[in-house]
């Protein structure tokens, strides 16, 4: 995630962890802003991120709620739609294995922890990234219908077969 901007950090150090770290992360309007502005929201009016990060098998376990009250833009009628986000959550972490390490371990499950990279989790980007998920990725207004524009013929599939065909006879 290095280099990659967070519109919201809130890093916590492993070894402070200890058995485990409760936070209420309350961004400001300035942080709220540049969230709604990295998330393509409309507004951002309330965002609250209950975080425990504690101990567990094999890392650690980042859970908590995310809440928040926000108006995302339809996608049809481009007018805010407000939303409301109650929503729990709970991520594997684990420390990054050093680069060295021969094995690599890739599994397509989803458990696989993130990796922590050195030494801090940043609850910020956590919490934006919890956020992010609970959005309709295609918000629309109740009611707004999408009129499919008509399709260009061209594009049907018998229309790319048949001029693969052609070129084969040739």
């Amino acid at each position: 995630m290095s280099g990659m901007y967070l519109p919201y950090s809130e890093p916590v150090r492993l070894h402070q962890v200890g058995a485990g770290v409760t936070r209420t992360l309350e961004p400001d309007a300035a942080a709220r802003g540049r969230i709604a502005k990295a998330l393509d929201l409309a507004s951002l009016d309330s965002f609250v991120a209950e975080m425990t990060l504690a101990p567990a098998p094999g890392g650690w376990r980042l859970s908590g709620r995310v809440k928040a009250r926000l108006a995302q833009t339809c996608g049809i009628t481009l007018e805010p739609l407000p939303v409301g986000i109650d929503a729990p959550f709970s991520v594997a972490l684990a420390e990054a294995a050093d680069e060295d390490s021969e094995e690599i371990v890739i599994t397509l499950d989803d458990e696989s922890p993130d990796p922590i990279e050195g030494g801090q989790v940043d609850l910020g980007q956590y919490a934006v990234e919890q956020l992010a998920l609970q959005l309709d990725p295609f918000p629309r207004k109740p009611g707004a219908e999408f009129v499919q524009p008509p399709e260009p013929t061209e594009i049907s599939p018998f229309a790319v077969l048949k001029q693969l065909r052609s070129s084969d006879e040739g």
